[in-house]
């Protein structure tokens, strides 16, 4: 019962995240790591052939995210 009703909090209260290739806030899209990528970003980075200049744009902006240290 709690669950459902933090659930539909969420939802009705999420926020925007910034994109961390576009920088735009955005409410959809993929957390990789402990960075978003909204969903136009993902789709556009997935269909651009890897010669095109844009490609390399989306791997300058990818660098931005690290990999989380686990601590034991």
């Amino acid at each position: 019962m709690e669950v459902e009703g933090l659930n539909s909090f969420l939802a009705q209260h999420h926020t925007e995240e910034a994109c961390v290739i576009c920088e735009d806030l955005k409410p959809k899209g993929i957390h990789l790591y402990n960075s978003f990528i909204c969903i136009e970003c993902e789709r556009d980075l997935i269909q651009t052939d890897t010669t095109d200049p844009k490609y390399k744009y989306f791997l300058q902006q990818l660098k931005k995210i690290t990999t989380p240290e686990i601590f034991s």
